[in-house]
């Protein structure tokens, strides 16, 4: 028997939140000076790449979008298997003494964020770090937290939630199982 699932976002409400997410990082930062957004992959270089086309139409100002990988740095690559490399692209000037947004679709244990800051600190020095999720779903194993939410789920430890978008998936929802 297949688990139960539920559209918990739809394609309007991820783009709502996308907005709200671009909307707020401007007002937090007085403007796009020196903010640089990096999207963990997979799907967080796609969400990072909507805000950052968002904050441009609002600023009129290119805003620097990259991707990043945090494979080799993942505490748990021992317990999983084997899984490829993806891109880490930089913008152009980097991330030194920049303020970077690091952009990822689910928030749940940290430690995905854990290993996204090894990896930056390899990159370079940023003045600041902020991180935007599109769900927060608790269950936090490290103290971190967003500082952008789209949605927060409060889910159960069991459930799982899948985030899909267009650009990888073809279609952009968010669905809870379990």
């Amino acid at each position: 028997m297949a688990p139960a699932s539920a559209r918990v976002l739809d394609a309007a409400d991820i783009a709502r939140s996308v907005s709200r997410i671009s909307h707020e990082i401007l007002e937090r930062s007085h403007g796009s000076a020196d903010l640089v957004l990096l999207g963990i992959q997979t799907r967080g270089v796609p969400l990072a790449r909507r805000i950052a086309h968002s904050m441009s139409g609002i600023e009129g100002a290119t805003i620097p979008c990259g991707a990043l990988d945090i494979t080799m740095y993942r505490d748990d690559l021992r317990l999983r298997g084997a899984r490829s490399l993806e891109i880490t692209e930089l913008p152009a000037g980097g991330v030194d003494d920049r303020v970077v947004v690091l952009v990822d679709d689910v928030l749940f244990s940290g430690r995905t964020i854990r290993a996204a800051l090894d990896a930056i600190s390899d990159l370079g020095r940023p003045r600041a770090v902020q991180l935007a999720v599109l769900v927060d779903r608790g269950h936090r194993e490290l103290p971190i937290r967003a500082d952008y939410v789209g949605k927060n789920i409060p889910t159960s430890s069991d459930q799982a939630v899948r985030v899909r978008l267009d650009e990888v998936d073809g279609v952009d929802e968010v669905v809870v199982e379990g």
